[in-house]
C-alpha cells in the first residue's frame, strides 16, 4: 500500500517524536490531541529538536521545513484522509480501547491502525475495531528522533500485508523494525522493566545508593544511563503499570513491583515529567 498521510493521536513525548520523524521522512503529518496546551508544547518541542539536529548536521534545512509543516489539530476531522494512524496516548487500557473505537469509526477503509503501546495486548486492542487485520503494535523508543528501534507486534488477526506495510514504513523513517510476539511486555519491557524493578529493590534494601547503582550499570555493563535514571525518563507510573501487567498476565511473583516504586508513584514522584523521581530535575 502507498502511505502518504500519517495521523498521530497524542502530542506527548512519544507522539510529538513520532510526528517529527514522520515529517522529516517526507510524509504529510497530522498530530492530534484534545489538550491545546499539549499541542503547543509539542510544536515548540519539535521546533527546538529540529533546530538542534539541523545545527549538528543530522537534518537538512528541507527536513526541518517539513517538520514545520506538521498540522496540529484537536479533532478527528481530517483522519479520514490518513493512510496510516498511530495512537500514542497514555498507557491506559480503557483510554486506548476508546481511541481505537474512534479511530475505527473515523479512518477510511483500508487504513492501518497502529498503537505505540509498550505493554498492552495488541489482540485486545484490535478486538475493539471492525478491522483487526489492520491493527498492529508499533512500539517506538524514547527519544524517538534518536533511537533506531521500533518493536513491531502482530495481534492474532493482523494480516501479513499490514505487517509488511508497517515494516516498510519503519525502514523509510530510517528505523529498524524488530518483530515481537503479542506477549506481556513484548521483548523490550519483558526484559527492561524487571531490571529497573530489581534496581529499585536494591536501592530500597540499601545495597547501594542511587548513584552507585546507576554507576555500576553504566561503567560495568556499558549502559548509556543507569536504571534509576532511565526509570525517571520513562516515568515511574509507566514502569509500575508494566510490572503490574507482567505480574498479572504471566502469574509469577518475580514480577512483583518493588514497594518503593509503588510508594513513589503514590507520592507523585514520577520522574522527569513531574520534576522529581529518584533524582530532581
Amino acid at each position: 500500500m502507498t502511505i502518504k498521510h500519517i495521523f498521530i493521536i497524542g502530542a506527548g513525548t512519544m507522539g510529538n517524536g513520532i510526528a517529527q520523524v514522520a515529517a522529516t521522512s517526507g510524509y504529510e503529518v497530522t498530530c492530534m490531541d484534545v489538550m491545546p496546551a499539549a499541542l503547543e508544547k509539542a510544536k515548540a518541542g519539535i521546533a527546538k529538536s529540529t533546530a538542534k539536529l539541523l545545527e549538528k548536521g543530522v537534518l537538512t534545512a528541507n527536513q526541518k521545513a517539513a517538520a514545520e509543516g506538521i498540522s496540529f489539530v484537536s479533532s478527528y476531522d481530517t483522519l479520514a484522509s490518513a493512510d496510516f494512524v498511530i495512537e500514542a496516548a497514555t498507557e491506559n487500557p480503557e483510554l486506548k480501547f476508546k481511541i481505537f473505537r474512534d479511530m475505527d469509526d473515523n479512518a477510511r477503509e483500508g487504513a492501518i491502525l497502529a498503537s505505540n503501546t509498550s505493554s498492552i495486548s495488541i489482540t485486545k486492542i484490535a478486538s475493539q475495531t471492525k478491522r483487526p487485520d489492520k491493527v498492529i503494535g508499533m512500539h517506538f523508543m524514547n527519544p524517538v528522533p534518536m533511537m533506531k528501534l521500533v518493536e513491531i507486534i502482530n495481534g492474532l488477526a493482523t494480516s501479513d500485508e499490514t505487517l509488511r506495510a508497517t515494516e516498510d514504513l519503519c525502514l523509510l523513517m530510517n528505523k529498524v523494525p524488530i518483530k515481537a510476539n503479542d506477549s506481556p511486555g513484548f521483548i523490550s519491557n519483558r526484559i527492561l522493566c524487571p531490571m529497573i524493578n530489581e534496581a529499585i529493590f536494591a536501592l530500597q534494601e540499601g545495597v547501594g545508593t542511587k548513584e552507585a547503582i546507576d554507576a555500576v550499570m553504566k561503567l560495568g555493563m556499558n549502559h548509556p544511563m543507569g536504571p534509576l535514571t532511565l526509570a525517571d525518563l520513562i516515568g515511574l507510573d509507566v514502569v509500575l503499570f508494566i510490572m503490574e501487567v507482567l505480574q498479572r498476565d504471566l502469574g509469577e511473583d518475580k514480577y512483583r513491583p518493588a514497594p518503593l516504586l509503588r510508594k513513589m508513584v503514590d507520592a507523585g514522584y514520577l520522574g522527569r515529567k513531574t520534576g522529581r523521581g529518584f533524582y530532581s530535575y
